[in-house]
This record gives C-alpha cells, structure tokens and sequence, in this order.
C-alpha cells in the first residue's frame, strides 16, 4: 500500500473510533449525503404519478422469474408502490444510511451493489411471479444487518448498539423478514439481511 493509500486508512480508522473529532465530521457528512439522497426518491415516485401511478414501478420493478423483470434488480430499490410506501422507508433509510456511510465511502458503495445484488437477485429466483416487487427495503435490511454484523466482526459495539437501537424503534418492520403479509416482499427484507451480514464480512476494517 502506498502512502496515499496508508493516509487513506488512517483517516478511515480514526473516523471509526466513536466519540473523535473525526467520527462526529464522517457522521455529519454521511447524514447530509443520506439527506440529499433521498429527496431524489420522491422525485422519481412523483414522476411515477405523473406518468400514472405504476408505470414506472411496472418498468422497473422485479418480476420474478420473468426475464423483463431482471432489470428490477437494479431499479427497484428507487422505486416504491405509493406515498406511504416512500414515506415508511425514508427515515430508516437516513438513519441506517448514514451510520453505513459514516464507517466509509468505498464500502458503503460496495455493500449497497451487494445488497442490491443479493436480495434483488433472491427476489427475482424465490419470489411470487405473480408480484411485482419495489422498494429499498431491502436495502434498508441489509444496512442494519452490516451494523449488527459489524459489531462483531470489527468489535465496533457503537455499530451494534446502534442498529439495535434502530431495530427497536422501528421493530414492527422487522416481522417483515417474515411470510406474514402477502403484500409484503419477505423474501428481499430476510435476503437483504443476509446480505448485508456478508457485505459487512467481505469489507471488514483490517486491522
């Protein structure tokens, strides 16, 4: 590794130590990115109702097992089924976003396309045909599985104390890794989660 490369790291690491000048500035950063992030969601559900409502969720979204619904792999995680769908994966999607951003840009980057690739792909394999499956929660899941995942396999228990914390104020959503509404993609949240336990594995801090 070259010396841009060490100062890079020693950046990243001193970022990481909980309660340093550097953690509280990466943690600004991220929140203001993971801000401006996500108004770019209710734009595109806007644009969805302007063309009629579905047309870009039908576009874009998966549709298992059907060849057209492979790109939904990419799309779906910007696109939602209404409102109130954006509206209950905003928040939790700053809040999680923001904690995985702050640990790094480089593996904030990686883990999403993982994700992405991973709970989108498991969709399109297991779930219903019949379905058209939207929405970044699995995105979402999987950024609270690198937390967890991270607070063992970095022993950075400010990670896992925050994704528990987060688990608990928004504990209804976590049945949802669960087959017990059929209007609901169990098969992306549980498989987001996997994901992100294996994203958070892959692109540990070395030490």
């Amino acid at each position: 590794m070259g010396y841009g490369g060490w100062a890079q790291q020693a950046r990243e690491d001193e970022a990481a130590k909980f309660g340093t000048e550097a953690f509280y500035a990466a943690l600004g950063r991220a929140f203001v990115t993971m801000c401006a992030i996500v108004p770019g969601l209710f734009l595109i559900e806007a644009l969805d109702v302007a063309l009629g409502p579905g047309t870009l969720d039908v576009a874009g979204g998966i549709i298992p097992r059907h060849i057209e619904g492979l790109d939904g792999v990419l799309f779906s995680p910007f696109l939602h089924a209404d409102w109130e769908h954006l509206y209950g994966n905003a928040v939790p999607l700053i809040l999680l976003g923001t904690f995985v951003l702050a640990g790094g840009v480089r593996r904030f980057i990686w883990s999403t396309v993982l994700i992405m690739g991973v709970s989108g792909l498991g969709v399109w394999f297991i779930g219903d045909p019949r379905s058209v499956v939207v929405g970044a929660s699995g995105v979402i899941f999987g950024y609270l599985g690198i937390l967890l995942t991270r607070g063992l396999v970095e022993r950075s228990w400010w990670n896992f104390a925050v994704a528990v914390f987060i688990g608990l104020l928004y504990w209804y959503q976590l049945y949802g890794i669960l087959p017990t509404d059929a209007r609901v993609s169990w098969q992306g949240h549980l498989l987001g989660l996997v994901g992100g336990a294996l994203a958070a594995v892959l692109f540990r801090r070395r030490r």
